[in-house]
């Protein structure tokens, strides 16, 4: 026989799943960044703000070691030390790493603009809202203390340590989807702001929206971002279009109030047969 059929899900999508600093909190996702150059500098190894946001959204101590294997870094690590960075150095700039976050995370949980918003129309498309995250387990207490005062609370929260591995691998996104009890895969859809979270949504055999004004892609806050001349803005935004689009993302916008029109554009591929 020279024809096959599989079965086509052709439904409606029936969750989403976001990220939080950068894309429903935090604008300019600055919480992580700032105390990962504090952790390095009290290392007595400068970094820059560039190569602190360079491996965000992984798990933190992923993030640190990444950090520590950049050539630039290392390099600087073994003129401070005389020795490159090792994994005994990585887990006690995690060690450090958590205080420090824990005591600033408040300072950065304000709501993104648009994001009551687009929680709103999801909740009246009757879309189930999971999330994902590169945070741990008490950090995320606060955060999710600190959303629900604001007026956004998930059904589900996945940490990175609640899982095997954080992303890229698709786990915190099927951890969500059997926390909120949807399949198939085809039917959730992760937005999120950094490239590892467009990956991790890949992985996971869902559709993936990218977020490229409000997170690391531009890591500017808003006032920052709202300062730029419009030449340069519209330039940044190319350049973080172009950077999502290439890890994979179905889809890219500004900010998570522009995600209701996609939810809409990605339900008539799926009546069409269409998959991630």
């Amino acid at each position: 026989m020279e024809f096959y059929y599989q079965r086509s899900y052709r439904g409606p999508l029936k969750a989403v799943l976001l990220d939080w600093a950068g894309t429903t909190m935090d604008y300019g996702c600055y919480a992580p960044a700032v105390v990962f150059i504090e952790v390095y500098k009290r290392q007595g190894v400068p970094i820059s703000i560039d190569e602190a946001r360079a491996p965000m959204g992984a798990h933190k101590k992923v993030h640190i070691r990444k950090i520590s294997q950049a050539a630039s870094v290392s390099q600087r690590w073994q003129e401070a030390h005389g020795r490159k960075p090792n994994e005994d150095d990585v887990e006690a700039m995690f060690q450090e790493f958590i205080p420090l976050q824990l005591n600033c995370l408040a300072d950065y949980a304000d709501l993104i603009p648009g994001t009551l918003e687009a929680v709103a129309d999801f909740r009246k498309r009757g879309l189930k809202i999971g999330s994902t995250t590169g945070y741990i387990g008490d950090m995320m207490k606060l955060l999710l203390s600190e959303a629900k005062k604001r007026g956004y609370e998930p059904d589900s929260t996945v940490c990175a340590t609640d899982v095997p591995a954080g992303r890229p691998e698709p786990w915190m996104c099927l951890q969500n989807a059997m926390n909120l009890g949807v399949y198939p895969m085809e039917a959730l859809v992760k937005v999120d702001d950094t490239l590892p979270g467009i990956e991790e949504g890949l992985n996971a055999g869902m559709w993936t929206i990218g977020v490229a004004k409000t997170g690391n892609e531009l890591g500017l806050s808003e006032q920052e971002a709202n300062m730029l001349a419009p030449d340069e803005m519209a330039a940044r935004l190319e350049k973080a279009y172009a950077r999502m689009y290439a890890a994979g993302a179905n889809f890219v916008v500004d900010g998570l109030g522009d995600v209701p029109p996609i939810i809409a554009q990605i339900n008539q591929l799926l009546a069409q047969g269409a998959r991630p």
